[in-house]
């Protein structure tokens, strides 16, 4: 689906299939090449004119891909085959590439720099969304709504305080990738056990050249078998997918025509049914909800490649080239799709304040409750207020009749106080302050 011609960009973008194509991944491998060689005639283990041409030549168009296909499918392993199809262009230099690095030396290498060109993207469109909702955050910050509880009406909110919610989650995100990335972005070159005895002396050196030289910061220590970083990072594009999932199904369900509260932006030929004319069917979220659930599926996959027999394993490697990737590309979708629903959000507030009433005054029980309880504690003033609800439920009557009638709350409370007590905007708590909070910081 991420490569279909059809729905290719309801599964990802083209920004993240570039960043994970065949002629990105080997130019990647051939840039960890380039940096090692360069690294290397620093410190006089080979030729500075093998690195230049190693350097000049490092571009994967000179790569024949369907050659470089047919002999992995013999050898089984990627960058034999790659240094077989490249030597031609090397020349002379081709004596000298690769020089003490293991194949997945290179290949984990390559794999970190198209996770560090794959975040970029994410990061932008991460912070796009979060500038998004701390407009409507602060837009709908008076914009009186039924707060929900178990699908029922619960007590008086705003609108910007559940964008607020919102924004505050994605922020911890932003902060989850913030403090990944030193344990993500570290390069590899360990050798074939991961002890750099095929580098001798000089091996500590050219590590820490070679990974300046590619912008990665350099393993304390080899990490062949210690796949703990790649699972930490698609835990965190699963958790984001998670955010972007429920924000979109909450949308979804404050769509629905009985609810009506918010809608997707609509233009012609959006949403519309093969049958059904009237239909504005809220596809973006639709597609948001299916991404968040794939990518929670990937997790255990790469979870399960840390369990890593000896010193280096091969298995592993072919999980992770799948997941990896298509995680970031399922993300990158979820981001963009995420930014065209809360980019373009109908609100209505006229049907959330008709929400709000639709249980004749029932939401602001708690509020009365609250009152009440100092009066003749708390514990007596639910126990009253839990019956003249119910009975104002099942009689379908007006809450404040209810409780007009009835002679204790009479005694402690006038009608005035009752009047004012259900004013949803008096039964705010401390929203105000926690959007100005959460927006500001964001």
């Amino acid at each position: 689906m991420i490569r279909s011609q059809i729905f290719q960009d309801w599964f990802s973008t083209r920004e993240m299939r570039e960043t994970f194509s065949d002629l990105n991944t080997v130019q990647q491998w051939l840039n960890a090449e380039a940096a090692l060689a360069q690294a290397q005639a620093a410190s006089g283990l080979l030729p500075s004119h093998a690195a230049e041409t190693i350097t000049q030549k490092a571009d994967a168009a000179l790569i024949a891909l369907d050659s470089l296909r047919e002999q992995y499918h013999v050898v089984g392993y990627p960058i034999l085959p790659l240094l077989k199809v490249w030597e031609e262009e090397l020349g002379e230099a081709a004596r000298y590439v690769h020089w003490g690095a293991t194949t997945q030396d290179i290949t984990d290498t390559g794999l970190v720099l198209q996770i560090k060109q794959a975040l970029f993207p994410l990061e932008r469109d991460l912070a796009g969304l979060i500038s998004t909702l701390a407009a409507l955050a602060r837009k709908h910050r008076h914009s009186l709504m039924a707060g929900r509880t178990h699908g029922q009406h619960a007590v008086p909110i705003t609108f910007g305080f559940k964008a607020a919610m919102w924004l505050a989650e994605l922020k911890r995100h932003r902060a989850r990738f913030d403090a990944l990335k030193p344990r993500l972005l570290v390069g590899q070159l360990a050798g074939a056990g991961g002890t750099l005895a095929s580098l001798g002396a000089h091996g500590a050196g050219i590590q820490a050249e070679m990974m300046r030289r590619l912008g990665l910061a350099v393993p304390s220590i080899a990490w062949h078998s210690a796949r703990d970083s790649f699972g930490e990072f698609a835990c965190c594009l699963a958790l984001l997918g998670a955010t972007l999932e429920k924000m979109a199904h909450e949308v979804e369900l404050l769509q629905k025509n009985e609810v009506a509260e918010l809608s997707e932006s609509y233009e012609t030929g959006k949403g519309a049914s093969s049958t059904m004319p009237q239909k504005r069917n809220p596809t973006n979220c639709e597609a948001v909800i299916a991404l968040g659930r794939l990518l929670r599926e990937q997790v255990p996959a790469v979870m399960g490649t840390m369990t890593q027999e000896h010193e280096r394993d091969w298995w592993a490697m072919h999980i992770e080239w799948k997941a990896i990737p298509e995680m970031c590309c399922l993300c990158a979708a979820a981001l963009a799709l995420s930014l065209r629903i809360f980019g373009g959000l109908q609100v209505d507030e006229v049907r959330m304040r008709q929400n709000l009433q639709i249980t004749r005054g029932l939401i602001l029980a708690e509020a009365v409750m609250m009152s009440l309880a100092r009066k003749v504690g708390r514990n007596a003033a639910h126990e009253l207020l839990y019956q003249i609800s119910m009975e104002a439920f099942t009689a379908g009557s007006s809450f404040e009749a209810a409780l007009q009638q009835n002679p204790v709350v009479r005694d402690h409370l006038s009608t005035e106080e009752i009047s004012k007590l259900l004013d949803p905007a008096s039964y705010l708590g401390q929203i105000s302050e926690a959007v100005d909070r959460i927006a500001e910081e964001a």
